[in-house]
């Protein structure tokens, strides 16, 4: 009986051991599931984002499915229907619709391209429902579930699944592509886990959709991809799948379209690359520089014919000295005859107009000069009062500090854009950033479990980071007492709230950094959590964490045993970019800088709120400033506000006034001494001119005033520039007239019986026309250079002429009788400051020339104008002006924002850290303007970049720049509204849904309602192509529950944050009559980049709009344009040169009119002045080239500047020249150079450069570079012009002596003649007669003066002769 116990025993093992193997056997057969119906949740996944539900474990044959379950089957996994009745599947009701809310997570992103969605759906499709299941997947894992009814089921929690390659490797090429129009990146980034979109792989990408741990997988799913056809290593009867998978360039089953270029390079057509840049090659003869090459061979036949006609005159020249010793000479070297008498027939027209010119002005002046000088007592106050009433005016002045309403013309593109953006959209919102780097730390290694083996930087530690989340924190918590909110204030009034913009807290704030992959939790920091990957088990900490958000910064959820989200705690994503800087290749552990950014709103300045945010930044520099200032910091960083460009301007403004206020008082302490006589210790206070030189100085400063008062009273706004530039124009224009009037006045001899008021009256006669010919010169100058279409340019043109005429008239008046009160006060031997003491000794009887003026003479002049000198003078100066044409076209365009700065601020180490640190640059916005049609199909195609739009739509052409990004200079495609809009509203997503039940019947249903028959109703139908476009009536309905849905990870197509302000419609119609896309610029560094950049996108949106406009129904001025903050800065240097050119002609045309009329008509002198202030000019743009300085408006502002001191330099003694009636050209040169040079050099060189120099202890970098470095080139080059060459240039080529001078003075030396005949027959001495009338010779080619002197008692001098 036991043994037949022990039988039946065995058979039944034995039995059960077939089964099982038989069991075994039947796992992996055709027809049969290897689990079937919903077991629940899984109980080993904790923090899942959605409902991780696993099925049972149940080895069965696929079940028949029919009606709804088939109706069900068919719409979620279409490639496995067969018909109603005839489908197998192995998935019930329950897990289609656990399937079904998965892949609708999946979809919101992948649905943009239909094929990348099919492929997707098909993997997940055959291993949950596929008839043939058991033979394409191993249970590895289960558990037991009870179920709600209290029975306990196998529920599958883990499972190998095995994939042919070829189905893999094309799923993954189908959506590796795929765009996320939002943020412009890829798909793919947030579906393959720590790796992101560059290092995804096929493999990499599957095991993150298997991954439990991602917060999305509802179980383990090990993907193992073999090769069609290889079993080796499967089990019995098991093969992997080998499904066809769709390539994204083709057409689904279901009818889908193709997908986009956008997100499908095989669907792109057949662009060939744009060619590289034409670049900027220097135009070449030959193998030589072609500009070098002409300005050789200009200099070299300049040089050639000058030699020519220097040889010619020297020959010429000793043929009249040979025919003088024979007695043949009959002209000089002015072409005057010697023997002969000046015929009337002998004088031109233009001889007679340039002495009538003479006579009249002279006349005039002398007139003026006398009666000015005579009523001092009521001149000086009518003065005051016209300046009074003139200055008043600046109670009203408008200081514009802003740089776009200094450099860009109101009317410009750039501020017309401007303008378009800030009315319809918010603006640029504020920024406030510290860049903080570790430099002494050490780096080291982490052997992760999930990453391997990785080099962490010394920045990257988390001490640091808990130490930039305790200063980010301390300036979170900022709070003050503001008087225009009459309450406190905190972070939360100003921020950048981008999903919660109305009732915003602390948290909603965006500020970026670090921290915020942490949710700036201390604890999250701190966690740690012991993980097993593969059998190994190790610990997971922070840097596993931060290593899986840089990769995957859109994740709700890492794959790590921590499972925290990577969102910021305000909602929104931390792209690396904006969190660490300073890495390569996307390498961000190896990362240099920590980043941490603080976004503002912006507001006007007329907003209550706008000084509100300026206090909360203040409170921020001040946290920060003490920051840095504590010894105890790890950090070494830079940092900025906002503010902070404007708040450094004014600072170095006010620094450098004392330095401004030393320059004047060095200037005034110059014309202070240098105008006195010094003839005598005892007479020293008595002839020094030191309250004329204050006289000087005031009138020069009453001009400035009257100027400024003015055109505040017009509403003409100032500048900074203006209080800095003008002054010193109109001194240099002052001190020269002052100088010129005041030693001519000192040199001139009083004649007997004359009054002073009528000497005073006669010198001004004699110098003023030259002194309106300078300062007419120049005030027509500016006021033709205010055509300028650049405000700050304007505005200092109309500010500098006034000043400069004003200047003149005062000098005309006022200053004419506060020299007539001093000639009274020097005539009674007064002392100047101690007016009631008198000294006894003398004025001497000669007049004082003073110490220059003989030095000059004598050998100056003389050495100046040697034969030998003359060739090398010219010879030298021609080369520098070639030289500086080839310079010339050297020069840099721009000005880079750290000049703008003084040389101690703490944004010139910001900008630093910028430009090493940031590895992407401005953001640039692509705005529609009204007239575009977005709610036809035409017009939607037009601007996507999914499924069905068209391959050169708007958002495509973007894309198709960035992808040569050195040509374009964009580095980020464009978010796109309308994509994300068309994938919001894809019924086969969660986003867009409509109640159907309750109150809110009939309207919008946002995806996270979670209720049951709640909102069963899609927004619209699935199109039968898969080419989803709204009608005309959905488009208007939708499109505001679209801007204002928050995104999540049920609908992560929500436009709250990215696009409601992207997106502007018409109150009453819904017309969207303004929207912009967003893209990125790469990082520019210098204003060369950014104003390339600027030229480049501008091209990029002319294209657009013009095959936009081809659109049906859109209107003929609908335009694309680029738009960002800095492109109003750097529009100037689009048309800077040519606008440079065209202010400095129109300056330039005004020297050769005015000087020509002046004198008479006299073309030759007109045309000499004008080519010797185009020399000074262009040397001083090639000396700009050789010591850096950039040219652009503040250097266009020094040059206009640089005609009118350049004036000054040449002018007068342009003038004396015309005027002289010297031997020879070179004898007039040099009487025009002792003469008036010495007054030019006394007068403006040496007035200006003392203040110049003081300039150079500025601490703004703009006044060290653009002013005194400019300023003492111009007056250098003026100088040295004006003092050698221009006397050498009018001793070969200067105009003849007017021969009606001659004329004139040929005629009252007859009547002089005919006057002595008479008195000598009236029997008058002839000793009397000689001392009455002198000895004047009447050859017209003695140096005969302009004005016979009658009645003297002595001989007249040289000295004493009127140049009129």
């Amino acid at each position: 009986m036991y043994s037949q116990r022990k039988d039946w025993e065995w058979s039944v093992t034995l039995l059960s051991l077939a089964v099982c193997v038989v069991l075994t056997s039947a796992q992996h057969e055709p027809g049969y599931c290897s689990f079937y119906e919903d077991c629940g949740l899984n109980p080993g996944v904790g923090g899942a984002l959605i409902p991780p539900r696993v099925p049972c474990k149940d080895y069965r044959k696929a079940v028949n499915v029919t009606g709804d379950h088939y109706a069900l089957f068919k719409s979620i996994c279409p490639m496995f229907a067969n018909g109603d009745g005839e489908t197998l599947a192995c998935c019930s009701i329950r897990q289609l619709t656990a399937l079904e809310s998965s892949l609708t997570l999946s979809k919101a992103v992948l649905i943009r391209c239909p094929s990348c969605a099919e492929n997707f759906a098909h993997l997940h499709c055959a291993t949950t429902c596929s008839p043939n299941q058991s033979q394409m997947l191993k249970i590895t894992k289960t558990v037991n579930i009870t179920q709600p009814s209290g029975i306990v089921k196998e529920a599958v929690v883990g499972y190998e699944a095995y994939i042919s390659t070829n189905f893999s490797d094309a799923s993954f090429r189908s959506c590796r592509n795929v765009r996320i129009p939002s943020t412009g990146g890829f798909a793919i980034a947030t579906m393959c886990g720590r790796y992101g979109a560059t290092l995804c792989t096929p493999q990499r990408w599957l095991d993150f959709q298997g991954d439990s741990s991602n917060g999305l997988a509802p179980l383990d799913i090990n993907f193992r991809l073999l090769p069609e056809g290889q079993t080796a290593e499967l089990p019995q009867g098991a093969f992997p799948f080998a499904g066809r998978a769709l390539n994204c360039n083709e057409t689904t089953p279901t009818g889908g379209e193709v997908c986009s270029c956008q997100d499908c390079e095989q669907s792109c057509p057949a662009v060939p690359p744009p060619p590289p840049p034409p670049l900027p090659k220097p135009f070449m003869i030959g193998r030589l520089n072609g500009v070098l090459v002409i300005c050789i061979t200009v200099f070299g036949c300049i040089f050639f014919l000058f030699m020519c006609y220097v040889v010619l005159e020297c020959t010429t020249y000793y043929q009249k000295s040979r025919s003088a010793r024979k007695g043949k000479s009959t002209t000089d070297q002015n072409e005057n005859e010697i023997n002969h008498k000046i015929s009337p027939k002998d004088v031109t027209c233009s001889d007679k107009a340039s002495l009538a010119t003479q006579d009249f002005l002279g006349s005039l002046f002398q007139t003026w000069g006398t009666i000015m000088a005579r009523y001092p007592l009521v001149v000086l106050p009518v003065c005051l009062v016209v300046v009074i009433v003139f200055t008043v005016g600046i109670k009203d002045i408008e200081l514009t500090t802003d740089p776009v309403q200094l450099w860009s013309a109101p009317q410009s593109r750039a501020m017309r854009e401007k303008d378009f953006h800030d009315t319809h959209f918010d603006p640029f919102y504020r920024t406030n950033q510290v860049i903080l780097t570790a430099p002494d730390r050490p780096s080291h290694y982490y052997d992760s479990l999930l990453f391997g083996e990785q080099n962490f930087s010394g920045i990257i530690s988390k001490d640091l980071i808990i130490e930039l989340l305790e200063l980010q924190q301390r300036i979170q918590a900022i709070e003050f007492w503001s008087d225009d909110l009459n309450r406190t204030a905190s972070l939360k009034d100003v921020c950048y709230a981008p999903l919660n913009p109305d009732n915003p807290s602390l948290t909603d704030c965006a500020v970026n950094s670090l921290p915020q992959y942490f949710q700036n939790s201390l604890d999250n920091l701190n966690a740690k959590a012991n993980m097993t990957e593969l059998g190994v088990t190790k610990e997971v900490d922070w840097r596993d964490h931060f290593i899986y958000c840089v990769n995957s910064p859109l994740s709700f959820k890492d794959i790590t045993a921590l499972g925290m989200s990577c969102m910021a705690d305000y909602g929104g994503p931390v792209f690396p970019f904006l969190a660490v800087g300073g890495y390569e290749d996307e390498a961000y552990t190896i990362a240099e800088a920590l980043i941490l950014t603080f976004s503002l709103n912006n507001y006007a300045r007329s907003d209550v709120k706008f000084k509100v945010v300026q206090q909360w930044e203040s409170m921020y520099l001040k946290i920060v400033q003490e920051y840095q200032k504590n010894t105890s910091t790890n950090f070494t960083f830079a940092y900025m506000a906002e503010r902070s460009l404007e708040d450094e301007i004014n600072r170095t403004t006010a620094e450098d006034i004392p330095i401004f206020m030393i320059s004047y008082a060095v200037i005034f302490l110059y014309i202070a001494v240098a105008l006195g006589e010094y003839s005598s210790w005892k007479r020293i206070l008595v002839d020094s001119k030191f309250l004329v030189g204050l006289g000087g100085i005031l009138v020069v400063g009453c001009s400035v005033l009257a100027s400024m008062g003015f055109y505040a009273w017009i509403g003409v706004p100032s500048s900074l520039v203006i209080l800095q530039v003008v002054p010193f124009l109109v001194l240099a224009v002052g001190a020269d007239n002052i100088f010129i009037f005041v030693l001519e006045y000192q040199r001139d001899m009083r004649r007997p019986g004359e009054q002073r008021e009528e000497h005073i009256g006669r010198v001004l006669g004699n110098v003023a026309p030259s002194m309106l010919l300078c300062s007419l010169s120049e005030s027509v100058c500016f006021f033709l250079g205010a055509l300028s279409t650049m405000p700050a340019v304007k505005s200092f043109a109309l500010y500098a002429a006034l000043a400069v005429l004003m200047d003149f008239i005062l000098q005309m008046t006022a200053f004419v009788a506060l020299l007539s009160l001093d000639a009274r006060r020097q005539d009674a031997n007064r002392c100047e400051i101690a007016c009631c003491v008198t000294v006894t000794t003398p004025h001497p009887s000669k007049p004082n020339q003073g110490i220059l003026l003989p030095l000059m003479k004598k050998y100056y002049a003389p050495a100046l104008l040697n034969p030998v000198s003359r060739v090398i003078v010219m010879v030298v100066f021609l080369v520098m002006f070639c030289a500086s044409v080839f310079l010339l076209f050297n020069v840099k365009v721009g000005l880079d924002q750290e000049l703008a700065m003084p040389t101690d601020s703490y944004m010139l180490d910001y900008f630093a850290y910028l430009n090493k640190y940031f590895e992407v640059g401005v953001p640039t916005y692509f705005i529609t303007t009204k007239g575009f049609n977005f709610t036809s199909a035409e017009g939607l195609n037009a601007v996507c970049s999914s499924v069905g739009c068209d391959q050169f739509s708007f958002t495509q052409k973007i894309r198709y720049a960035t992808e040569y990004p050195d040509r374009s200079y964009l580095a980020i495609p464009a978010s796109s509204w309308v994509d994300d809009y068309i994938d919001w509203l894809n019924p086969e997503s969660k986003c867009c849904r409509i109640y159907t039940t309750g109150p809110n019947n009939g309207t919008f249903c946002p995806a996270n309602e979670t209720g049951f028959f709640t909102c069963t109703e899609k927004c619209m139908e699935k199109p039968e192509d898969g080419v989803l476009r709204p009608s005309v009536e959905e488009f208007y309905r939708f499109l505001p529950d679209f801007l204002s849905n928050r995104p999540d990870l049920q609908c992560p197509k929500g436009g709250l944050g990215a696009y409601d302000k992207a997106v502007i419609r018409d109150n009453e119609t819904g017309e969207v009559i303004a929207s912009r896309f967003m893209a990125y610029h790469t990082p520019l560094v210098n204003s060369q980049e950014y104003t390339a950049a600027l030229q480049k996108v501008r091209e990029l949106a002319r294209e657009i709009t013009l095959t936009m406009r081809k659109i049906p129904g859109t209107s003929p001025d609908f335009e694309v344009f680029p738009y960002t903050v800095t492109y109003v800065y750097y529009e100037q240097y689009l048309t800077i040169v040519n606008e440079g050119l065209f202010n400095i002609a129109l300056c330039l045309l005004p020297t050769f009119v005015v000087c020509c009329i002046l004198l008479g008509m006299d073309l030759r002198s007109g045309f000499l002045n004008l080519l010797t202030i185009v020399m000074i000019t262009v040397d001083t743009v090639g000396v700009m080239t050789l010591w850096g300085i950039d040219f652009n408006a503040v250097s266009l502002i020094n040059l206009v500047t640089a005609v009118g001191i350049s004036v000054e330099f040449v002018s007068h003694i342009t003038r004396s020249f015309a005027l002289s009636i010297g031997y020879t050209k070179v004898e007039r040169a040099k009487e025009a150079t002792a003469n008036m040079g010495s007054a030019v050099f006394a007068g403006v060189a040496m007035t200006n450069l003392p203040g110049i120099v003081v300039l150079a202890f500025a601490k703004a970098q703009l006044i060290q570079i653009f002013f005194f470095r400019l300023n003492l080139v111009i007056t250098l080059l003026g100088m040295v012009h004006g003092l050698i060459f221009l006397p050498v240039l009018l001793s070969f080529f200067g105009p003849g002596v007017n021969n009606a001078l001659l004329l004139q003075i040929q005629e009252k030396k007859a009547k002089e003649m005919e006057l002595n005949s008479k008195a000598t027959y009236d029997n008058v001495s002839f000793e009397n007669h000689e001392k009455s009338n002198g000895n004047i010779p009447v050859e017209p080619s003695c140096p005969v003066k302009a004005d016979i002197i009658f009645h003297t008692t002595q001989e007249p001098t040289q000295w004493d002769v009127a140049i009129l």
